[in-house]
Parts: structure tokens; C-alpha cells; sequence
């Protein structure tokens, strides 16, 4: 199974700007700044961390997931400075690794500077090159316009809206459904190079 090599040695990966590595215990203070903004985790529905044991915690979990083979999460970081700035996780994994899901976060003082278009491209490719997921799912609320507009434009496709699926301080929410197959992004993956080899060409 393509999967096993991903959890025996974590998998670094780059791009033009950041550097995804696995999370350390280090990590913690970092993304306390990040799990503590209310603005950030009411995106996705969750209740901000109180306290620094909170966040320990939380990456003790995510040690563990990755011990059992449940998600893998890389901690994002900007490639000339080794601090975590977000996250990006694939869980809910399938019994064969055909179908899982992603998920993404990001200190808000780094919104609006393409990180996550940088970042997801890259997490994506190796889900289904190196992971050897045949679907990739997406699941953001109703109202995380800019994270949906995210994924329209990785090239995901909107499958199905769940109303009122989720609730978060007494309020609900919807829940948007979005699904990648590994033939349409491959299919995507050859149109960019195709267009990008005629520029060069002209």
C-alpha cells in the first residue's frame, strides 16, 4: 500500500516560499496564538483554546492520530522562518486509503497573502501521488466563504450543501461538501503544464 511509507518516516514537503514539517511539541506556543483567535477556530466551528495545556495537548493528540495511522497534519511554516504559522491535515481516512479528507488553518495575520493557495497544491499532490487517495474531500461551514472559494479554485467541486449540520454557540450552520478526483486534478495537472509550456513557447 502506498500509504505505509507515510507513516514510517514523516514526509517534509516545499514550495516556492514555506516548508510543511511535522508538528513538534516545540510547536506549541505558536499555534496557541492561533488556536486561542476566536475569529480563526469560529471558521471551522470549534471552540478557541484557553490555555497553553490546551494546545500541548492538542499536539499530543495529533502525535498519536499519526502513530495510528488515523491523519497526518504538517505544521506550515514560512521556508526562511521555522515558526508555525497554520496547518494542514488529511484525516477520515477510508480502511485502504482511497478517500480522505483535508483540512486546513492559518494565524490570521497571515491571511490574505496566499499561503493556503501555495500550501494545498502542494498537500494535494501528495495525496494522491504518494498517499494513493483516489478522492479527496473538503468539508468547510456554510459561511467560510473564502475557504469554499479556496477549494473552487484548487478545482474541487461543490457536491452537496447539509443545512443546518452543525452547531457552534447555539447558532447552526450549514456544511458544504467538496470532492477532488485524482483523474480531474491529473486531468487539471496536464492542461497548466500544456499552457505554461505554449508561453514559453511564444
Amino acid at each position: 500500500m502506498k500509504a505505509d511509507a507515510t507513516f514510517i518516516s514523516f514526509p517534509s514537503i516545499t514550495s516556492d516560499r514555506l516548508h510543511l514539517r511535522e508538528i513538534r511539541p516545540t510547536d506549541a506556543e505558536a499555534f496557541f496564538s492561533l488556536k486561542s483567535d476566536l475569529e480563526v477556530t469560529s471558521s471551522y466551528g470549534r471552540e478557541p483554546h484557553r490555555t497553553i495545556e490546551d494546545t500541548n495537548a492538542w499536539v499530543q493528540r495529533l502525535q498519536d492520530s499519526y502513530s495510528r495511522r488515523a491523519g497526518i497534519m504538517w505544521c506550515v511554516t514560512l521556508k526562511d522562518e521555522d515558526v508555525a504559522i497554520g496547518s494542514c491535515v488529511f484525516w477520515n481516512f477510508d480502511e485502504d486509503f482511497h478517500c480522505g479528507e483535508l483540512g486546513y488553518e492559518l494565524n490570521r495575520a497571515h491571511w490574505r497573502k496566499g499561503i493556503m493557495a501555495e500550501a494545498l497544491p502542494a498537500v494535494i499532490a501528495y495525496g494522491f501521488n504518494d498517499l494513493g487517495l483516489h478522492r479527496i474531500e473538503a468539508n468547510p461551514l456554510g459561511h467560510n466563504a473564502s475557504s469554499a472559494n479556496l477549494l473552487l479554485k484548487l478545482g474541487f467541486t461543490l457536491e452537496g450543501r447539509l443545512r443546518q449540520r452543525c452547531v457552534f454557540r447555539g447558532q447552526y450552520f450549514d456544511q458544504l461538501y467538496f470532492g477532488l478526483l485524482e483523474d480531474e486534478w491529473r486531468k487539471a495537472a496536464g492542461s497548466k503544464k500544456a499552457a505554461s509550456s505554449e508561453r514559453c513557447a511564444v
